[in-house]
């Protein structure tokens, strides 16, 4: 690392949000990336399961329910869970560029606790692409979609190829994930080659 940060904030030449022509509907469910991913993934019992929809344009809406597993301090829950997902809810923004991205920065905002069993309600949007960076907003809600922001974070995410998974993660887990037909099916919506 050369210890240079990079902002959050894209630069003047950053081009607005384009929505891939072949992306989700508004309103469609956009699903999970993989079984056993702690934000989206059925396979994981204390996981957040985020339940994803496609918004207009290139945004997205997100719930899911603060549970005992994901608490810090006593009955309330756990900033990292939280910071979690808001980045799964933004990841998931790359099904509407129809790109393969990974959090480079993530800067979170919490402005007041959220109690366990609270449904969180997440809206997440790009904001600008310029070249491979993507950036990102999203906020979490309490008492409904319109109700209090909870808490905030703002996101630089990277345009990578599906290599960046194979060359990284570890083997027993790519084979199953690439093995899925879920993931096939990610992979042709993708048009990468597994």
């Amino acid at each position: 690392m050369s210890g240079r940060t990079t902002a959050l904030t894209p630069p003047a030449g950053a081009k607005p949000p384009v929505r891939h022509p072949d992306a989700p509907a508004p309103g469609e469910p956009l699903g999970s990336h993989y079984a056993q991913c702690f934000g989206c993934g059925e396979g994981q019992p204390h996981g957040l399961q985020l339940a994803v929809r496609a918004g207009e344009g290139v945004s997205l809406t997100a719930e899911f329910t603060v549970q005992t597993a994901h608490q810090g301090a006593p009955g309330l829950a756990h900033g990292g869970v939280l910071t979690t997902a808001l980045d799964e809810a933004m990841g998931a923004l790359s099904w509407l560029l129809r790109v393969i991205a990974v959090t480079g920065r993530l800067e979170t905002d919490f402005l007041s606790p959220v109690p366990v069993g609270t449904v969180l309600h997440l809206e997440a949007r790009v904001t600008a692409v310029d070249g491979r960076k993507i950036y990102s907003t999203a906020t979490g809600r309490m008492g409904g979609p319109d109700g209090p922001v909870a808490v905030r974070a703002d996101a630089l995410f990277i345009e990578v190829k599906v290599d960046h998974f194979i060359e990284n993660g570890r083997a027993e887990e790519i084979d199953a994930a690439l093995a899925d037909p879920d993931q096939i099916r990610v992979a042709r919506a993708f048009e990468v080659n597994p």
